[in-house]
């Protein structure tokens, strides 16, 4: 695997003496040096992004120690990239040789929970699932719930801008996040937003940080918008004899006003590798299996409505689940969709092109036809209420010419994409994979204004170079 290199100066210091400088300021337990374990911190789960080898790893635990750590970085020319739980698929947390990686996994408390604000205050390496349950117990609902939500922590949501399945009613993070503080490239610390229900003061800088991957500053606390509690979802699986005709009900559906909490798609190549995983009993005579869900005071009614777009699709079968715990086997279907594509091949490549709904269709179409050009297994599963797909490349990382075919037939897939009028990233951001692509999105003036924000804020290019732009 190739390496990310970050511009040093020539008199960069040894490794020792960085080591030294940050133990300064850090207890010992939190400065890890030996190489078989700095070397697990490499990279996070993308194929095909490179990866350096880390100087040094640190986890701190307070805010006083993260600014430590950035003065060091700043005074020895050092470049930093920040970790939450490396399971993010565009090489956003990969290192670059000789850096520091900054893990911020043992930040881990929850600060705040205000039922009367509806606002939760967190460290960034509270895992989402764990805030998901915690604000629970008082009646509160924090929506933002990647597939990863088991692991994943918020401080790497907020760098990737993540979103999950409930996005068609609830939004992405950066919907939810109302505040942060951040840690500068040069050790200041710096508040953004607000913990109220409005306010509009200034340039909108917490915006700008979530989604920047950590190549603006270090995210140590987070100010986060709650909602009530819904009721109980019921979901309702429908087969298609095809994918467009599971796209044509996705439209019909959003053009009738409806309003679910969740809107799935999985192809056939997905529902077969589900079944094949986990033997989950999944219809694998479908092309298509669309799941939609209600967290309404009368879901079966939403769901009948729904029902009944489906069958006027062309829907073949229709069954709405009849209790909270077979709605919650569907959606664990739907989370293992890329765990068992993944095991296809061993190796996937997991793309993230949002278009829009009216687009879907064609999207998939696209898909399909790239698959047979490069005699590749490619399954998808999407968001398909809002559009975002996730069409993933399965192949055999030890065959030099599929990885190729593997790599080429991503690339069609996010040019398919921009084509469509979508975008190359709806959650995953943009990390190493896709840093060319971004270009091709936003064009050159884009490009050159939005380097032009990096420069502002990290000077020297010590924030996790070589990442986004």
């Amino acid at each position: 695997m190739s390496r990310i290199e970050a511009p040093r100066s020539e008199d960069a210091v040894a490794t020792s003496n960085l080591t030294d400088r940050l133990l300064a300021g850090l207890p010992a337990e939190a400065v890890l040096t030996d190489p078989d374990v700095t070397a697990s911190y490499a990279n996070d789960m993308a194929s095909f992004c490179p990866a350096g080898t880390p100087a040094v790893v640190v986890l701190p635990r307070t805010v006083e120690q993260v600014q430590h750590v950035m003065r060091t970085a700043t005074e020895l020319r050092v470049p930093v990239v920040p970790q939450g739980a490396r399971s993010g698929l565009s090489g956003a947390a990969n290192a670059t040789d000789g850096c520091i990686v900054l893990s911020l996994t043992k930040m881990d408390r929850i600060l705040e929970i205000s039922p009367v604000d509806r606002i939760a205050v967190v460290e960034p390496g509270v895992i989402n699932a764990a805030l998901s349950r915690a604000v629970e117990e008082h009646g509160l609902y924090y929506p933002p719930d990647p597939s990863s939500w088991e692991m994943c922590t918020i401080g790497g949501n907020i760098g990737t801008g993540s979103g999950g399945l409930c996005c068609v009613k609830y939004g992405v993070t950066a919907e939810y996040v109302l505040g942060l503080d951040v840690v500068l490239a040069d050790g200041r610390l710096m508040s953004t937003g607000r913990r109220t229900a409005k306010g509009v003061a200034g340039y909108d800088l917490t915006r700008l940080f979530v989604g920047s991957e950590g190549s603006l500053g270090i995210v140590v606390r987070a100010v986060l918008a709650l909602k009530p509690k819904p009721p109980q979802q019921l979901v309702l699986a429908a087969e298609f004899p095809s994918a467009a005709a599971a796209c044509d009900a996705v439209c019909r559906i959003m053009k009738g006003g409806h309003v679910p909490s969740l809107l799935e798609l999985m192809d056939r190549t997905t529902v077969k590798a589900v079944n094949d995983l986990a033997h989950m009993g999944l219809p694998e005579t479908t092309e298509a299996l669309l799941l939609a869900a209600f967290d309404t005071p009368d879901p079966a009614a939403d769901l009948a409505a729904v029902g009944a777009l489906c069958e006027a699709a062309g829907a073949t079968e229709v069954v709405p689940a009849e209790d909270a715990a077979e709605s919650e086997m569907l959606l664990k279907a739907r989370r293992l969709s890329l765990t068992a594509l993944e095991a296809v091949k061993g190796t996937t490549m997991i793309d993230d092109v949002c278009v829009p709904r009216s687009q879907l269709g064609a999207m998939l179409e696209g898909v399909e036809r790239i698959a047979a050009k490069y005699g590749l297994t490619i399954g998808v599963c999407a968001h398909a209420g809002d559009g975002n797909t996730h069409p993933t490349v399965c192949f055999d990382a030890q065959d030099v010419d599929e990885s190729r075919r593997a790599r080429e037939s991503f690339d069609e897939i996010m040019a398919l994409g921009l084509e469509l009028g979508g975008t190359i990233t709806g959650e995953h951001g943009v990390g190493v994979l896709k840093k060319e692509w971004l270009a091709r999105e936003i064009g050159p003036v884009g490009v050159e204004m939005q380097r032009a924000v990096k420069q502002a804020f990290d000077p020297l290019n010590i924030l996790n170079p070589g990442k986004v732009l």
